[in-house]
């Protein structure tokens, strides 16, 4: 057997002592074993939230649903709705209203040289011209509209 040296009791050192190693000490002890690190989903199952971090993860989650569905989902406030909705009417009824204006222009009897006439008048006066013809005056009503008469102008510049 091997000697061992008065003092050296290999089985009475502590870990954290430097001297050299006796050679029956196994090789274990000299280097210590790196604890394994947890699985993602271990540490994640681990994790416990406050209440306050939750509070604001439910409003940060809120304002990015509002972001997104007023950007890309079409969402609109009430007031650009009403906005949109009147806007598409007035379209509507112009519409309508200038057919009408186009089949009073068909029963005047010099539409051929009136026709003639509003083609040489610049674009933006044509709704005058329709205007002073009275072919964008309603049945029933006083004054012609504007947007009536410029819309028929456009249409009846368009006819060949």
């Amino acid at each position: 057997m091997e000697e061992q040296k008065t003092g050296f009791a290999p089985d009475k050192r502590s870990e954290n002592d430097n001297r050299k190693v006796q050679p029956n000490e196994s090789a274990n002890k000299l280097t210590p074993t790196k604890p394994q690190r947890e699985s993602w989903r271990k540490r994640w199952n681990a994790v416990q939230f406050s209440k306050t971090a939750i509070v604001w993860a439910c409003l940060a989650m809120i304002v990015g649903t509002m972001i997104v569905g007023f950007t890309w989902g079409g969402w609109v406030t009430d007031g650009t709705a009403q906005k949109t909705a009147t806007t598409m009417a007035n379209t509507a009824v112009v519409q309508r209203l200038s057919a009408i204006c186009i089949a009073q222009f068909q029963m005047d009897p010099a539409k051929a040289q009136k026709l003639a006439e509003l083609k040489d008048v610049s674009s933006y006066q044509r709704g005058t011209y329709v205007k002073d013809q009275g072919w964008s005056m309603m049945p029933g009503e006083e004054e012609s509209d504007t947007k009536v008469a410029t819309e028929c102008g456009k249409q009846l510049a368009l006819i060949e």
